[in-house]
């Protein structure tokens, strides 16, 4: 049986859902790749930035445009080292303008996914999985890219049976 890997990026404090601003104590990202561990077992990451996003969500959003335009990789606290032993990678995070945050890409671009199985997952509000599966594509040179998850973030604590089936769907046919 594969290992999995489960790397996510999630915003705590202000967030978008149902539109309107809310105040998240977990974000929904999280909840999601937790989700994902107690369905199918797994190693859980968390991506966190070394300058944090803003709290007013407003301005986090913005932060990530600028971001995403500019082509960056903010600089992370750590970085998983190495695929060495996994099979699955779940690449978790929320859908800032289209795609992942810039913060995942600075984990992905120093790994070697050579072999490795890969799932996208999205937390959103209403733009499904965006652009993120060109997006992995492109990054994880030598994967094979599995078919992806899109969660409504405001409905991620109340997901956990459709991610589970999900998650177990995707470990079995790896």
């Amino acid at each position: 049986m594969m290992k999995n890997l489960i790397l996510f990026y999630s915003r705590k404090g202000e967030n978008y859902a149902g539109g309107s601003i809310v105040r998240l104590e977990k974000g929904n990202t999280e909840r999601v790749a937790e989700a994902i561990q107690q369905a199918v077992g797994g190693d859980l990451f968390e991506l966190e930035t070394v300058k944090p996003y803003a709290a007013s969500y407003d301005q986090c959003i913005a932060e990530a445009k600028a971001e995403l335009q500019e082509n960056a990789r903010p600089q992370l606290k750590r970085y998983w080292k190495s695929l060495d032993g996994y099979g699955n990678v779940f690449v978790c995070g929320p859908c800032w303008w289209g795609t992942f945050p810039c913060a995942v890409f600075s984990q992905l671009e120093r790994l070697d996914f050579t072999g490795k199985r890969v799932f996208p997952i999205m937390t959103h509000e209403g733009s499904g999985l965006g652009r993120c599966e060109q997006d992995l594509k492109a990054l994880c040179t030598g994967a094979v890219l599995g078919e992806g998850l899109a969660v409504l973030g405001s409905r991620a604590a109340e997901s956990g049976e459709q991610i589970a089936q999900w998650a177990k769907k995707a470990v079995n046919n790896s």
